[in-house]
């Protein structure tokens, strides 16, 4: 099995329920993920296994029974697929392992990478069973753009707010809405993401005042670029949009 696996900061939001049906622990919270062990520090003898070395065996299990959701793509998978796990593999799973296991797959970058593709979840069959939620789109795009910023000497914020933006519009809520939804008690969050909706705003007036100097104009899509010295294709994109 490959799989390339990150240990990074906790989620605010899961993006699967990992807990176990008697348990009270509270699972809009990811479960925090242990640094591996420097095994030049300690002698051979005393070596522990990093939790991701100890849930290998486990990953490697989902990934021979469910190829299509564990396998060379990862999958965004339905919530509450943990105790359908158990259920449908008591021999094959123990609890708590299979709980340590779904909380390093669900927060590798393969499989944030999916969700934030806005995949939608699926189950044990490998169907689609229902879109992710806008909020957990939302922090799961937070998160990535955080792993990347720390590995990235650019600005990678203008990249990150088309990202929002094309979330929101997926999402098919109002603005209002969807801010609800996403709202969080990070300031830095609640900046790159206002910093979206106005870049996004201003993108929409200036494409308003193109059609309408287009339509006043009675030009032909190429002459009117040329008049003003826009790409055609940029007008003429912004036309079909308009037609949609």
């Amino acid at each position: 099995m490959t799989a390339l696996f990150t240990q990074d900061t906790p989620l605010p939001i899961a993006v699967i329920d990992t807990a176990p049906a008697d348990s009270s622990s509270d699972t809009t919270e990811a479960l925090p993920l242990d640094s591996a062990i420097n095994s030049a520090a300690e002698p051979a003898s005393n070596k522990q296994p990093s939790r991701f070395e100890a849930v290998q065996p486990v990953l490697e299990k989902l990934f021979e029974l469910y190829p299509a959701l564990f396998g060379a793509q990862f999958l965004p998978l339905k919530l509450g697929i943990y105790h359908e796990l158990l259920a449908a593999h008591p021999d094959a799973f123990e609890a708590s392992s299979l709980k340590t296991a779904m909380g390093v797959h669900a927060r590798s970058t393969r499989y944030l990478q999916s969700v934030a593709a806005g995949m939608p979840r699926h189950g044990l069959d490998g169907l689609a069973v229902e879109a992710v939620a806008p909020e957990h789109v939302y922090v799961t795009l937070l998160e990535l753009f955080r792993r990347r910023q720390r590995n990235h000497k650019g600005n990678l914020r203008p990249q990150f707010r088309a990202q929002l933006m094309e979330a929101f519009e997926a999402s098919g809520l109002p603005r209002q809405d969807y801010q609800a939804r996403v709202q969080t008690n990070e300031p830095e969050a609640t900046a790159l993401l206002e910093e979206a909706f106005e870049e996004r705003e201003a993108w929409i007036a200036k494409q308003e005042a193109l059609l309408r100097a287009y339509d006043a104009s009675g030009a032909s899509p190429e002459a009117f670029a040329d008049m003003y010295g826009l790409k055609a294709r940029d007008v003429k994109a912004a036309l079909e949009r308009r037609a949609a």
